[in-house]
């Protein structure tokens, strides 16, 4: 029998002083696991895992930063004495625009962090603790990897690229090792802010189910792919997006006649 019952473990979340990051750690804490939050800043990382309780510590450190995130896998396993999940859930977009109007800077920075980033602490990770005592791995795309939209192309096309990472590293790691990913939809973060903050009535109308995303729900799909109930699952993306990408469900629903599994 499997569940979601994390007690005993030890996670690690990359991106966590808010949004999805900080709502995961919030529910892998609920669900009983002792976690750490990375921030780009100390301040940051410690005023979030504040927010959690004893069950959590913050730990600041970039996500490309490759001995700061050495630094923060050794201190979770010391810590704690063990490091079970990580959620690679940093991310950036400073690449908005045509693909031709982008410059190298942009490009890169937007490449490193979300996808050369979760390579790196997937690695150190795996290293330290979890090929040997095994562990589940959950990386944040999005569903723009699945879409063409005006303005998107850098993010989108390194969220397409870590959901083939994901599969990637899930072949090279298994069998002590899951890996999936999520692909989330429009999220109220901040991240995101530009493509709800003017338009959330005619996304959410243009949403089967008549809303845009909660970090929560994110959140609680994460928490799924890391637990035991998840346990022969890996190289899956989830989509959390509400059915964004169906469309509105208006015209779908009861029309009078009787529908596939229900009783006329």
């Amino acid at each position: 029998m499997t569940d979601q019952n994390l007690t005993g473990r030890v996670a690690l979340v990359t991106g966590a002083s808010r949004g999805i990051g900080l709502a995961t750690a919030r529910h892998l804490a609920a669900a009983g696991a002792r976690v750490v939050l990375t921030s780009r800043s100390q301040e940051s990382a410690e005023a979030a895992a504040a927010t959690i309780g004893d069950r959590a510590r913050g730990f600041g450190a970039h996500a490309t930063d490759e001995d700061q995130a050495q630094r923060c896998v050794d201190f979770t396993i010391s810590t704690f004495g063990s490091l079970d999940i990580l959620v690679n859930n940093a991310g950036t977009n400073p690449a908005f625009g045509r693909l031709i109007d982008q410059d190298h800077r942009r490009f890169t920075k937007t490449v490193e962090v979300n996808l050369w980033a979760p390579i790196l602490w997937t690695a150190l990770a795996a290293r330290a603790w979890m090929s040997e005592h095994g562990g589940a791995v959950v990386n944040t795309a999005s569903i723009g990897a699945t879409v063409h939209e005006p303005g998107l192309g850098v993010y989108n096309a390194s969220k397409a690229a870590l959901i083939y990472t994901t599969e990637q590293l899930a072949l090279e790691l298994a069998p002590n090792i899951r890996v999936n990913a999520v692909a989330p939809g429009v999220i109220r973060t901040e991240l995101a802010r530009a493509l709800w903050e003017q338009r959330e009535p005619a996304l959410a109308a243009a949403t089967a189910l008549a809303r845009i995303g909660e970090p929560d729900d994110v959140a609680a799909a994460i928490a799924y792919l890391v637990s035991d109930a998840a346990c022969w699952t890996t190289g899956t993306t989830l989509v959390i997006d509400g059915g964004q990408r169906l469309g509105t469900a208006t015209g779908f629903g009861d029309t009078g006649r009787p529908v596939a599994g229900r009783p006329a």
